[in-house]
């Protein structure tokens, strides 16, 4: 199971959806962690620096920066950018198919973009 991290905005009834249907899943957040209010390069090192892929809402700004990562060379675990418009299930059911199914390091340098359907 891949490790996460949830943006500062990112839905909080998701995150507690996400802990109900699975307690151990190793989930944690920005708030969590003390670097909220930290720029998207800085929350995009610490995920890289814990190997942790990030869950966000933020398709404006997110993406570009783990783009520039990646181009600079530097790691980036994978970003999931989960559409604010999505059913909460359905983004608690892709999300967990995908913690679950992944190895570590498969979402690598890599942007999806959820709902996967």
């Amino acid at each position: 199971m891949i490790l996460l991290l949830a943006d500062e905005n990112f839905n909080n009834n998701i995150v507690r959806g996400l802990h109900r249907r699975k307690p151990d899943i190793d989930l944690v957040r920005v708030q969590d962690v003390g670097i909220s209010g930290a720029d998207d390069p800085t929350v995009l090192e610490w995920a890289a620096k814990y190997q942790r892929v990030l869950l966000t809402h933020d398709v404006t700004t997110i993406t570009a920066f783990a783009y520039e990562r990646v181009r600079a060379g530097k790691p980036m675990p994978g970003v999931f950018e989960v559409s604010r418009s999505v059913a909460l299930r359905s983004a608690i059911d892709d999300i967990l198919l995908l913690a679950t199914c992944s190895e570590d390091g498969e979402w690598e340098g890599q942007v999806r973009y959820l709902p996967l359907r």
